[in-house]
């Protein structure tokens, strides 16, 4: 395999997890509440996943997928319920949302180590901070996959890519083709007339940050998956903030979102692969990791200037105000 494959293979399996997560804050956002909590909401979605796939897979052992199943399911409920804490501080008690999102993140952090720790001790009697949970078969698509460069798109891809490919689809039909989307979309912009049209502003706002939560969970365990097969809490590093920073990037708008994920999980995989092939010792490798971060400052100096974000972006709706 040439390494433009690997840099298309390694960089999808980086780019459509990140891209999931930011299509969930693009939700969020797009009705009026600022979600910095994604970086929490994936982390909590991914320790549920990754609990109850452990719990299945000692039930019905290693060679079975049903514990990879389970795990998305858990995950995406996961995630939604957690994200629920967010929607009730910014919309119920209308707290600061960017406080809220940062606090929901340290706790999402905190609580998910203490119990990893905890359940392994208490319940598994195992001294671990971690849950393992195998590798993720991968799957590539009869001649497809020999077509050059093209065919890399289709060759060993991860069975939740596929899934996200499909959720991606539904999300952006949901948003821009339906009334539910176009409600979602009046309520981060002009949220006075969304009430005067007789449609709760409030509904549709907690089931736009339960949206993210969901797409957060699905994205933390598909890199749980991904980048090393268990998990534990120390498997995020910034994630959260990477996909706030692509929608940003993207005008808060899906096509062109896609298109910053793209750029920062290639940015990912390029630089591994350079580190591999100039022979640079292991160490490097850790440095490649800021190149995403890296992106996202010129990203953020050249291109988020011309970014239009919701009108109504962090303003808590007052209906007594209208």
């Amino acid at each position: 395999m040439n390494m433009l494959n690997t840099i298309i293979i390694n960089g999808m399996s980086f780019s459509l997890p990140l891209f999931i997560m930011a299509i969930g804050g693009i939700y969020s956002e797009r009705s009026g509440v600022t979600n910095l909590a994604l970086e929490g909401l994936q982390g909590v979605g991914a320790f549920t996943g990754a609990l109850a796939a452990y719990i299945v897979g000692l039930k019905v052992g290693a060679d079975s997928r049903l514990p990879q199943c389970v795990a998305v399911v858990f995950a995406i409920l996961g995630g939604m319920i957690y994200s629920l804490l967010h929607a009730v501080l910014c919309i119920r008690f209308k707290a600061d949302m960017v406080i809220s999102g940062v606090v929901i993140n340290i706790l999402a952090m905190a609580l998910t180590a203490f119990l990893t720790k905890s359940i392994n001790r208490t319940v598994f009697g195992a001294a671990s901070n971690k849950f393992d949970l195998g590798v993720l078969p991968r799957i590539t698509v009869p001649g497809l996959s020999g077509i050059p460069v093209i065919g890399a798109f289709f060759t060993n891809v991860y069975p939740f890519e596929l899934v996200i490919v499909i959720i991606a689809i539904i999300v952006w039909y949901l948003l821009y083709q339906t009334s539910f989307g176009l409600h979602l979309r009046a309520a981060g912009d002009n949220p006075a007339s969304v009430d005067a049209a007789g449609i709760d502003v409030s509904k549709i706002r907690y089931q736009a940050v339960m949206m993210s939560g969901a797409l957060s969970g699905l994205a933390g365990i598909c890199f749980a998956y991904s980048i090393s097969a268990k998990f534990s809490s120390d498997i995020y590093m910034g994630y959260g903030y990477l996909a706030i920073a692509a929608l940003i990037f993207g005008g808060w708008k899906i096509m062109p979102t896609l298109g910053a994920c793209l750029i920062f999980g290639f940015a990912r995989s390029a630089g591994y692969q350079l580190v591999q092939k100039l022979g640079l010792p292991s160490s490097y490798s850790d440095l490649v990791m800021i190149l995403p971060y890296v992106l996202t400052l010129l990203l953020l100096i050249f291109l988020a200037k011309n970014s239009q974000a919701p009108r109504a972006l962090g303003e808590a709706y007052d209906k007594s105000k209208r």
